[in-house]
């Protein structure tokens, strides 16, 4: 029976590609001169450190260009607190989401089935687990989830006959 996997996934290498170009560009760049404006990664946290939230934004500006460039979708980042550190310094995070979310994953099942496409949905984990007799339903079904959920980035894979 024909499936495929719906899931949301950051490319890794990439994310630590435009992190480090960023921290490169805020190195060599005048308006950062003195500073210690940098982007730290601890697996799927990244703590964004500035002088004040001007350079914080601006920070930011370059991280996100970078992630662009680089085919990360913004989408997939969600900021967190900014948290003052010693004098004017402050910390800002940034969780990288991972995976379909439970919540939204259950949003995608109910989705597909209150259209009633002659496709089943499953939830599998961190990703949700579409199948169906005939090819044309389950490309149907992707082109409603590409429409309809719009607010996390996601991949289509494991396409099996």
């Amino acid at each position: 029976m024909p499936s495929f996997d719906i899931t949301s996934e950051v490319n890794k290498v990439e994310l630590k590609n435009a992190i480090e170009q960023s921290n490169k560009e805020i190195a060599n760049r005048f308006d950062f001169k003195g500073s210690d404006a940098r982007i730290e990664q601890a697996e799927f946290t990244l703590s964004v450190y500035a002088d004040d939230d001007f350079k914080l934004k601006q920070v930011m500006d370059v991280f996100t260009g970078k992630c662009a460039k680089r085919g990360v979708d913004v989408r997939a980042l969600e900021p967190k607190g900014i948290e003052k550190i010693s004098g004017d310094k402050i910390k800002h995070t940034v969780e990288v989401k991972n995976g379909v979310e439970s919540e939204q994953a259950r949003r995608i099942v109910k989705l597909i089935k209150d259209n009633k496409m002659k496709v089943q949905a499953s939830i599998q984990g961190t990703a949700v687990r579409v199948s169906g007799a005939k090819k044309d339903d389950l490309q149907a079904a992707i082109q409603l989830v590409k429409k309809t959920i719009t607010e996390i980035p996601l991949q289509f894979q494991n396409f099996r006959d």
